[in-house]
This record gives C-alpha cells, structure tokens and sequence, in this order.
C-alpha cells in the first residue's frame, strides 16, 4: 500500500525519532536515514534529534525538502532558574523516576508517560531536578538500594539519567501521522510517549541491538564510580553503579517494544534477539538495507588472474580486528606468494592502532605484499578484487558485503552481525556466495582465502552466487518500497 502524502499542514506524514546521528552525522545510520528520506519524496517528514546537551552541534547533513520539522533534544539540559512547582507535583514525578530505575519493565516508563500528559506540559528538567522533594527521594532510595555507594557518584548518575528522561517527556513532540524510531533508549522513550500521547502509531528499525550496546558499554566504563570488577557478567550478586544505568535503559526498551508494531530488523538473528528481550513475536519483521545495483552494473572486470587480490575493506580500527587480517595475510602469503593483500579504509580514526597494524605488517615481512591505502573510492578498486575480507569483532549487517556481491566476489567473514545470512542465504541448502569463519582465526580466515583463490571455478561460483543473493534481497529499490508499503499501512491504522 503506499502512502497518501498529508495535506498541506502542520502535520508530517512520518517523524523520525534519532539519538546521537542524523543530521549531525555523515554515514552510518543517518546516511540511511536520508537516503530515505529523498527516496520518499511524496512524504513530509518531522525529525526528532537527540544530542547529548544543550549547546548547537553543527548539522553535516543537509536536509532533504521534505523534511518539514525539526526538534532538537539536548540530553543535558541547559542550566536554568527552576521555577516553582507544588511539593505533591514533585513527589509524584520524583516518585515515578525513581520507579525507572528500581523495578523492571515497561509500566515505570508508560506511568511516568502518563503522568507528564496529565499534569502542566511547561514543567522543565530543572523544575524537578532543583526540587528539595526530589532530592529527598533520590536520598531515600539511594539508602535503599546502594548504601555502600559514594551518594556523590549515585546523585550525579540520577541526575543524569533523570535529566535525559525529563527532557524526552518535556520536549514539543513534532505532529505527525507516523513516528518511527530508530533505536530504543532516549529515542525509544519519545516513540512510547508519541504512541501513548497522541494514538497515532510508532515503529521501531534496530540497525543494532541498542540495548545490548549500552549494557557493554556501561560495563566497560571507567567513569561510572563504585565499580566492583566482574568483568563483562551481566549477571552479578552484588549491585552497584552500573545497575542502575542499565535497568534504565532496559526500561526504556521495554516500552519501546511495548509502543512499536512492527519491530523491525535488519537480519533474523537481530528478530531472535529483540524476541529475547522482550519484543511480542508477532510484531516481529525484517527489513535489510539495500544498495544500488545499478551504481556496479557498468564497472569492467579488471582482476588479474595471475596476482589476484584479497581486500580488506575497512577502517583501521580495533573493532575491525585489521591484525588478524594481517596475519592471516602471512599464511596467505606463504602459501600463494603471488597473491596480493589490501586494507582498504580510513587511516585517521586511531594512529596508535594504525601504528600497530604497520608495525606487525613489518615483523611478519609482509612490506613487499600487504599495503594499506587509506581513504578509496570504492567503485575504483572492487573491479580489480578477488576475495573480500571482514575480521571485525561486531557488525550488523555490513554494507560492504552488498556491495562486493554486486561485483560478483566471494566474502570471507566472520559469523558477526548478519554475516552469515548474507553469505550463506536464508534457507538451509542455499547455495555459499562464500565462507564464515570463527571470531579472531587468523587461520581459518587463511584456510577459508586460500581455498576461494586456489580454485577459479569456487571463487567464480561463489562469486556468482552473492551478485544473484544481492539483487534479489537485497536491491535498494525493493528497499525502499517496502517502507513505503509499510508507511502507508501505518498512516492508514
């Protein structure tokens, strides 16, 4: 069904809810973003920012003419003289944030939702914040539940979260017959109430799973005080900081999940995952992202079958585990010495780790056979590339896959994200456009390229399989009609 475009008004067909992307972001998500944005010209989008505070960030993405709207929401609200609010309007809010981060689920979210439709919408953060009741009740659960814990690290850590929150349910929400977040957390938070305030439908489009991102992260933070050191367990017997933080934001999930039909993923095992922490199965949906065929259609086949290349295509981070590519290039190396090896990606994101990946090119003697370009046009080198490699530790579902299938070449990755799914198919016994490897294997990555190079029949077949899995799941305009299909259903409930 498509879509028929709102009259001209205030109202949007489609509010796009973002937390730290679009428009102040190129690439990634928010290049998703507004590629569907102008690929759905007939529609009139609102945008919802979220920014970690109150002060201008520079937009890096000019907005498309059908976005009608934009609110910014600064997480850290600015500093402001609170103004007065009743003691009971306080203790009632004060009560209901403190709910957030004690009990689990999404009733503390939705009640806390429920709560702000009903009293005074020009309340601000720092009205509740300053407010000696609030302060009182921060206290009283702070002896409650963490006693042992600095109340210096405990109050600032609620004062943060709580100031997130309130800024979300404070913000003007932006009319619109759609409202389309783009993760749980803060944003999550802004499509509940938007469902919950105005009847109007929300959805949900997980590039990752958010939740499971900022648990690692609180996890690994060294600035939230009062750690005790458990690793990585998420299960752990004794409660400090980070728990706090993180039934935060699983509350946050849960309403989120709670507000959206359809939950949208990019791959099945992302569905799994949503179904896992909480999300109603029968809400669950897949939507991949697509590329542009036509943009490899005309390429030339310029690959030399006597020194083919293996490419890395990359940033040179540690997220891209670029060092067991390199080590695995030595086995390569070793084997096929006529073989050449390409990282293909930014230099400039971590010089210490590019030192360190130049300087294991180095001791393994690789110099005269591993290069590293930096920057490239991709269109440039995929014509030229035999077998294409991904060692990262995470990903979701990498684009440069896609695009290395459009150009027939076969794919040696890791099983991370939806790797596995694009390179093997959907269904058991679908033919492999390539090979999946364990995590951090320079061995099996070496085992997996010299098998595709050593035999030109394989590397054709498999090659040949990713360009047809590509173009038919994969192709940017089965993409976009699908949300367009899916708009119009929802602006039609």
């Amino acid at each position: 069904m498509t879509a028929n475009p709102a009259p001209a008004s205030d109202t949007a067909d489609v509010c796009l809810i973002v937390e730290g992307a679009y428009p102040y972001v190129v690439g990634g998500v928010s290049a998703w973003l507004d590629d569907l944005i102008r690929h759905l010209p007939e529609l009139r989008f609102a945008i919802v920012a979220i920014k970690p505070g109150a002060a201008d960030l520079p937009h890096r993405v000019t907005l498309p003419t059908n976005v009608v709207d934009l609110v910014e929401v600064g997480l850290a609200p600015e500093p402001q003289q609170p103004r007065a609010v009743t003691d009971d309007t306080a203790a009632a809010i004060g009560r209901a944030l403190i709910r957030v981060i004690a009990e689990d689920g999404a009733a503390p979210v939705n009640d806390l939702i429920d709560l702000f439709t009903r009293i005074d919408r020009h309340i601000r953060p720092a009205d509740v914040l300053a407010h000696p009741v609030v302060f009182d009740l921060i206290r009283a659960h702070y002896q409650a539940a963490l006693p042992s814990a600095s109340f210096h690290h405990f109050f600032w850590a609620t004062r943060a979260l709580f100031g997130g929150l309130l800024a979300c349910l404070t913000t003007p929400l932006p009319p619109a017959r759609v409202y389309h977040t783009i993760s749980t957390g803060y944003a999550g938070v802004i499509a509940a109430r938007a469902q919950r305030q105005t009847g109007r439908p929300a959805t949900i489009t997980e590039h990752g799973i958010y939740l499971l991102e900022r648990e690692i992260e609180v996890l690994m933070a060294d600035w939230i005080g009062d750690q005790i050191d458990s690793g990585l367990a998420v299960d752990r017997s004794v409660a400090d900081l980070r728990d706090v933080w993180m039934r935060a934001f699983s509350s946050y999930s849960s309403a989120c999940y709670e507000a959206c039909d359809p939950i949208i993923a990019l791959y099945g095992d992302n569905s799994a995952v949503q179904h896992r922490l909480g999300a109603a199965p029968d809400r669950l949906r897949v939507i991949p992202n697509g590329i542009d065929t036509r943009r490899f259609e005309t390429l030339p086949d310029r690959r030399d079958p006597d020194r083919p290349l293996v490419a890395l295509l990359g940033r040179v981070v540690p997220i891209k585990d670029v060092k067991s590519f390199i080590r695995a290039a030595a086995l390569v190396h070793a084997r096929l010495p006529d073989a050449r090896l390409v990282v293909l990606g930014p230099l400039d994101e971590d010089p210490d780790y590019v030192a360190e990946c130049q300087s294991l090119v180095t001791e393994l003697g690789l110099d005269d056979t591993l290069r590293f370009t930096g920057r490239v046009a991709i269109a440039d080198w995929l014509p030229l590339v035999d077998v294409l490699v991904l060692t990262s530790l995470s990903e979701a579902q990498p684009l440069v896959i896609l695009e290395g299938g459009a150009c027939a070449i076969p794919v040696v990755a890791p099983d991370v994200g939806s790797c596995r799914e694009m390179i093997e198919g959907r269904t058991p016994g679908d033919a492999h456009g390539g090979i999946v490897t364990p995590l951090v294997n320079p061995e099996a990555t070496a085992a997996a390229i010299i098998r595709i190079l050593a035999d030109p029949a394989v590397r054709h077949a498999m090659g040949q399989t990713m360009r047809a899995r590509v173009l038919r799941d994969y192709e940017h305009d089965t993409i976009i009609a699908a949300y367009r299909e899916l708009y119009g259903d929802l602006c039609d409930r």
